[in-house]
């Protein structure tokens, strides 16, 4: 888990979006991206059953807005205080 990871499980409660930094293998590098958090767990069709931290990538333009982050490359996580709604995602919902 990551140090703030409280904070994390506070903003799905809360429905606030978040800034975080994290490490993409894809781009061999940092990035930075405002994000929707969804959940905290195993799963996304994932077969290592390792836990990450998923979040919906506002920005994303692979086809996919799911991202599934392991601990690891998480490098910074802050809430930043404005609320989404997961309606505007267009998928089913979220079991919380």
């Amino acid at each position: 888990m990551i140090p703030n990871h409280a904070r994390f499980i506070e903003a799905i409660s809360a429905k606030q979006k978040v800034s975080v930094l994290f490490y993409s293998k894809a781009d061999s590098g940092v990035l930075d991206r405002v994000c929707a958090p969804l959940d905290y767990g195993s799963g996304g069709g994932i077969l290592d059953e390792l836990n990450r931290y998923w979040l919906w990538d506002y920005s994303s333009n692979t086809g996919t807005h799911t991202l599934g982050l392991l601990p690891q490359q998480i490098v910074d996580l802050q809430l930043l205080g404005e609320v989404f709604d997961p309606a505007e995602f267009g998928v089913a919902p979220w079991q919380w």
